[in-house]
């Protein structure tokens, strides 16, 4: 299990999951994806924001296949809260895991990515995510002062309409609006997505 430095480093600070946790009850969502568990306090976050709003038959589905070496410490927080009962823990990677519940037609209102930062996995992630999240509804991101994360989000918002939505206070997060309709863009429409947004 990680150490108390990398604990520091990898959980969301508590003003980060309170910022999470408003943002879903303004979206009041029944379904939302996760990615990324580690010890579990974006996740509390979420299912707390998914009690209160109290929609029936909500799901909070987590992908995350490290849990194991945390010890399951993101899932035992969750069960202290009581708040597994609506979550489902899918504990492989979201590069697998993520394209199935495609196949399954699931649809989410919302997703957290807070997963690998390597670009690629990132990029994978948001495609599907892409496909799992309705038109008109929420992406949320930690991390996207990594060069890697912001590349990647930043395709989305040149070339299939994802808009930046404003967060009313100082955080780390982003938050991004689908479009709906959504956008499919063409196949001489391709826009250079540089992090910084000019050209590559």
């Amino acid at each position: 299990m990680p150490g108390d430095a990398d604990r520091e480093r990898i959980t969301l600070p508590d003003e980060d999951c309170a910022v999470l946790r408003d943002l879903m009850l303004a979206e009041e969502p029944r379904v939302v994806i996760e990615i990324g568990l580690a010890y579990g306090s974006s996740a509390v976050a979420i299912g707390e924001a998914l009690h209160a709003i109290g929609v029936p038959g909500a799901r909070h589905v987590i992908v995350d296949p490290f849990q194991n070496q945390f010890a399951d410490a993101g899932w035992s927080a969750l069960v202290a809260a009581g708040l597994a009962d609506r979550c489902t823990l899918l504990r492989e990677r979201s590069q697998l895991a993520l394209p199935r519940l495609v196949q399954e037609s699931l649809v989410a209102d919302a997703a957290f990515v807070d997963g690998s930062h390597i670009f690629h996995n990132v990029f994978v992630d948001l495609v599907h995510l892409r496909e799992l999240v309705r038109p008109g509804g929420l992406v949320v991101l930690d991390d996207c002062e990594w060069p890697s994360v912001a590349t990647a989000v930043r395709y989305f918002e040149r070339n299939t309409g994802w808009r930046a939505q404003a967060i009313d206070r100082p955080t780390r997060l982003r938050a991004f609006r689908l479009p709906d309709p959504r956008v499919e863009p063409s196949f001489d429409s391709f826009v250079p997505f540089g992090s910084d947004g000019t050209e590559p």
